[in-house]
């Protein structure tokens, strides 16, 4: 245990003292330990079960303390075994059955088998489960094909589906699909997400609200233990501040680089990493009621907003310009065809007269800082500023990261008209599924916050999920596309390439395009 220890009192000194040296004009050298990488994380989590959250800042925190049954292999939106050795499917694509690894321990010393996945699964998806109160269970939704989750043997366990379902696999991978240990939910029950206990390389250790989340190494990790002692996750909202730090050497890691700081850290001091990946950064309108449930107004919305300017001048060039709800990293299902709205305000200016809403007031949710979100202040007043000049009021209000999601995700009736969002997502199938449906408004479990509902996108999306072909599923996707591109629920703003930046004390680093944190082989001296 003294790692345990020395990383409470050490670590966590030296990692908030940087601000102090900065501070006092002191040298910034060593300001972390050897063996213990401090990562600069945007906000605070909001739980350690990964059944309950779904923000890709929680999940670089979660992915190195649990596993799932697959893995995305490295560098790839592939799956690959982890807790399953491999697995076999069922010739109609209804059932799954995994054979799981033998010998593994969550932290906690409760062993891993095929009773602690049904028990993870069936606590997701079955309201009479016993510990179902300890959720909510926001992303459900992956596994809503689910049957049932039958044990053959201690280590073998099957999948029974509804209808065959495309995305299955991925979404096993997905951080919702990680296992947590059921002896740690039956202790701690709804407290369970600040008493995480999973299988993966790194061990809970502490957590001090608003200053750390700490993991330290499991040296029995199944996978080979980690290279690093421990790693100390600081919430550190405030971008310039994160900059900061970084610069002074009191983090050694920090994600999500505001692009206007980038040049800070040319040298040999820091690398600066890339990574495209499935990203999209969009403004959900509320099509429901107020001025945006007119089709053309919400059209009005896209042409009025420069994102050519905000991507080159606000985002420095990290991004593109969106065209629709799908990222082109799944090339595959991408339609090119979609072309964004030009920026062509005196069109926006015609559709809002058509429409009779001139000088309509607008109330828009901006975030402080959150996963995905693009230097989200500085955007926020570019777009309010370009949508006043062609001829709307518009407000805005400022959260931070998890009271606004706490006021979005719940849906934007009767509060917003608009609000910043962005998704990193896994498979086509996710965002569309999870916020263009009608079934996935918010009072059906959803996250469609803009109540936006076709009829024909409904239809596409559910066959597009059952279907076995890729090459059906693509057409599929991009018929949604175009009807989602028309319609205009969302603000299409910009495709994100991911960044971070870590000093030079860090080696083995490497972004991932699922947009997760997977730090088991780094290492820092």
């Amino acid at each position: 245990m003294g790692v345990f220890d020395w990383t409470r009192r050490g670590v966590l000194g030296a990692a908030t003292g940087a601000v102090l040296a900065m501070g006092a004009g002191l040298p910034a050298a060593a300001q972390t330990p050897p063996g213990v990488l401090v990562v600069g994380q945007i906000a605070e989590p909001k739980a350690l079960d990964p059944a309950a959250v779904t923000a890709v800042n929680d999940f670089r925190i979660l992915m190195n303390v649990y596993d799932g049954l697959v893995r995305y292999k490295s560098g790839t939106l592939e799956v690959e075994p982890a807790l399953a050795t491999g697995w076999d499917i069922s010739e109609d694509g209804t059932e799954y059955t995994f054979a799981l690894r033998e010998g593994v321990k969550f932290h906690d010393g409760s062993a891993f088998d095929a009773e602690a996945v049904k028990f993870n699964f069936d606590r997701m998806l079955k309201d009479d489960h016993p510990y179902h109160d300890t959720g909510p269970f926001p992303l459900a939704f992956f596994f809503s094909s689910v049957e049932e989750v039958t044990v053959i043997d201690p280590l073998t366990v099957k999948f029974k589906l509804s209808a065959p379902y495309a995305p299955f696999l991925s979404n096993l991978a997905y951080p919702t699909g990680l296992i947590v240990s059921p002896a740690a939910v039956a202790k701690y029950g709804a407290d369970f997400g600040r008493n995480p206990s999973g299988t993966g390389p790194f061990k809970f250790a502490e957590w001090r609200s608003n200053e750390a989340v700490v993991v330290e190494a499991n040296a029995d990790y199944w996978d080979g233990a980690p290279s690093l002692d421990a790693v100390v996750y600081r919430p550190i909202t405030d971008a310039n501040t994160r900059t900061a730090e970084m610069l002074a050497g009191g983090i050694d890691l920090m994600v999500e680089v505001p692009p206007v700081a980038l040049s800070q850290f040319q040298g040999d001091r820091f690398t600066v990493s890339e990574q495209a990946g499935p990203h999209l950064w969009f403004l959900i309108l509320n099509a429901k009621e107020g001025p945006f449930a007119d089709k053309r107004v919400r059209q009005a919305a896209n042409y009025a907003v420069n994102k050519e300017a905000l991507v080159d001048n606000v985002l420095e060039g990290t991004a593109a310009v969106a065209a629709g709800p799908t990222p082109p990293a799944f090339a595959w299902a991408y339609d090119e065809t979609v072309q964004p709205y030009p920026y062509d305000p005196e069109k926006a200016k015609a559709l809002i007269a058509e429409a009779g809403v001139d000088g309509a007031e607008l109330t828009f949710y901006v975030t402080e800082g959150g996963s995905g979100m693009l230097d989200p202040i500085a955007m926020g007043t570019a777009i309010q500023a370009d949508l006043e000049a062609v001829g709307f009021d518009v407000k805005i209000e400022t959260y931070e990261w998890n009271t606004f999601l706490g006021r979005v995700n719940p849906g934007l009736e009767g509060k917003a008209d608009m609000a910043e969002m962005a998704w990193m997502t896994n498979d086509p199938d996710t965002l569309p599924y999870l916020a263009l449906r009608t079934e996935a408004w918010p009072d059906k479990g959803g996250f469609n916050s803009g109540y936006y509902s076709n009829p024909k996108v409904d239809e596409l999306l559910d066959a597009a999920r059952v279907s076995t072909s890729q090459d059906e599923r693509a057409a599929l996707y991009k018929q949604m596309q175009q009807i989602v591109h028309d319609d205009a629920p969302w603000v299409f703003v910009a495709n994100w390439k991911q960044n971070a930046v870590t000093s030079d004390k860090v080696a083995n680093f490497e972004l991932q395009p699922s947009f997760f944190l997977l730090l088991k082989d780094v290492v820092k001296n």
